[in-house]
This record gives structure tokens, sequence and C-alpha cells, in this order.
């Protein structure tokens, strides 16, 4: 693949995340989750939009209507564009300073599943938090426990297969996966260890193949539905941290990245931009859209 990489706009976000396409505005949609900021952009055009939310952000993603489903701290919510209201639908019950959503993504059932990290956990001390479950009508049901840092959550293109990293175990995770029902066959999936990186935002083309980022190693991952590598793509950011297909046609990906957070920090002018990338081997899928009641 002769990847062609170029950053898009000059924003600069502490902790770029959670990028996602909104096919009927056509533009790219990412959060900066520390400073609270959800952006939109139309490539085409180059208009940019900036809303404020409650910091710290741990996901969005598309919702029925010209809005967003987020991940608060520890709340969900929807966001309008046209109004620029947020509206709290329901809260989960940890309610934990070391512990907030993470990322997060909607089922082809119209769900949103988010997870959260606990961060400074120490050795031995029982996780709180782990994958949650928002329905159409609010009700939240816990989905697992026992994830500590939560990342990339994706499905299959038949749905029946959700992907779930724990970042901090350096394990990519798979599960059979029922929009009605709890998970069931957790298996790994891929143990990004032998790259000295956990995995972070992940997706799913067309294909079926499942791409990840490795944030400390500046690399994006391609992988067969069976957990072989396919391809690496050096990146020039220093710390990527996610990403979606995105364009008229799908054929793009938008890769989100690190200038300053919590823990790692990006010497290069454009760390903390937004990127483009062509010229890939698959196009992805529209992403599923939260079915708000």
């Amino acid at each position: 693949m002769d990847a062609r990489i170029r950053r898009i706009g000059k924003t600069r976000d502490r902790l770029g995340e959670s990028p996602c396409w909104d096919a009927d505005a056509q533009a790219v949609c990412w959060i900066d989750a520390l400073a609270g900021i959800l952006w939109r952009l139309s490539p085409q055009s180059g208009v940019l939009e900036q809303h404020s939310l409650p910091a710290p952000v741990g996901a969005i993603a598309p919702c029925r209507g010209d809005a967003v489903v987020v991940a608060l701290r520890n709340s969900f919510a929807v966001y309008d564009f046209a109004t620029r209201e947020l509206e709290i639908l329901a809260h989960i019950a940890v309610d934990h300073p070391r512990v907030r959503f993470n990322d997060g993504k909607c089922d082809p059932a119209g769900n949103f599943i988010a997870g959260t990290m606990h961060m400074e956990r120490q050795p031995g001390e029982a996780v709180l938090g782990g994958l949650y479950r928002l329905r159409p009508d609010a009700r939240v049901e816990q989905l697992a426990d026992d994830i500590g840092f939560a990342n990339g959550p994706c499905f299959s293109p038949d749905g029946h297969t959700l992907y779930l990293a724990d970042s901090l175990e350096r394990t990519i995770w798979a599960y059979d996966y029922d929009p009605c029902g709890p998970l069931r066959h957790k298996r790994k999936f891929v143990d990004t260890g032998r790259f000295e990186s956990g995995p972070d935002g992940a997706t799913v083309d067309a294909q079926g193949f499942f791409w990840t980022v490795l944030t400390r190693a500046g690399q994006l991952a391609r992988f067969t539905p069976d957990g072989e590598l396919e391809r690496l793509v050096a990146l020039p950011a220093t710390y990527p941290t996610s990403l979606c297909f995105g364009g008229a046609r799908l054929d793009r990906i938008y890769l989100t990245s690190i200038s300053r957070s919590a823990r790692l920090e990006g010497p290069k002018p454009h760390d903390g931009g937004l990127f483009v990338i062509e010229g890939l081997p698959a196009s992805g899928r529209l992403p599923h859209r939260f079915a708000r009641g």
C-alpha cells in the first residue's frame, strides 16, 4: 500500500480522540477529550465548527438527526449541533475520581457501547467500571467488569463479533455479540505486546479487516479477521490515538493525535493535529448510529 498521509486543518488537540464520520453532513467529527471540545470539519468546504462539552469527554458517535451521542466522565448524553444543547440521558453507578469513560461506538441495533478506564489502579486492586451499553430508551447495562482500560470497541461487518481492547494489558479481545443479550465466548484476538504498545482506537473495514492505532509505536496496524498482521503503516504523529473511515466513498482514514495528555507529550509541531490517510487497500463502512428515542 502506498499510503499518503497529510495533516488537515490547524487544530491542535491536547488529546484528540474518537473521530467519526457524519455521512449526512459529509463531515468528520472528533473531540479534544481533555479540553472538552467537539469539532466538526467539512473536508470539502473547509468549514470547521467548535462546540463545548463538559471535560473530560470519553467518546462520541453519530446519532439520528443532527447530533452525536456522548460518553462523558460517568454519564451518557446527546449533543445537538443545531441548538448546541446537551441532554443528559443516564449515569453509570461508578462515581470515582480515577474512573471515566474512554472510548465507544454504536452497534448495528442502534445501542451505544462505551468502556471506562480505571487510572492509577494498584496491583491487586479490583477494576472499577468496565463496558456499558446504552439503549435508545436510556437504559444502561454493564456488559463487562474486567476491562481496566477500554479502547477501540468495534464490530465485525455482520455485527456478531465485538472487538474490545484493554490497552494496559496490550490485548484485543473478541466476543460473540448479541445486541439484546450478554457478551459470550471471550477470546484473545491480538496481543500487541510485540509492538511495544497497547492498542488504542480501532475500526473494521468493508473486508472485515481490523485496524488499530499503536500509540506508543506511532503506527497503524491492519489485522485479518483471524488476527494475523496484514500490514503496518508508519504515522507522522508521535502519539496517534484513534481513527475512522470517511469521505464520500469511505475510502479515507481520519486520524487523531496527542500534543499533551496526562502522560504523553508530542514534541513535533503537528502533534495533536488531525490527519487524513489515502491510498488504502479497502474502504470502510458507514458508522452505526445511536437510535435515540
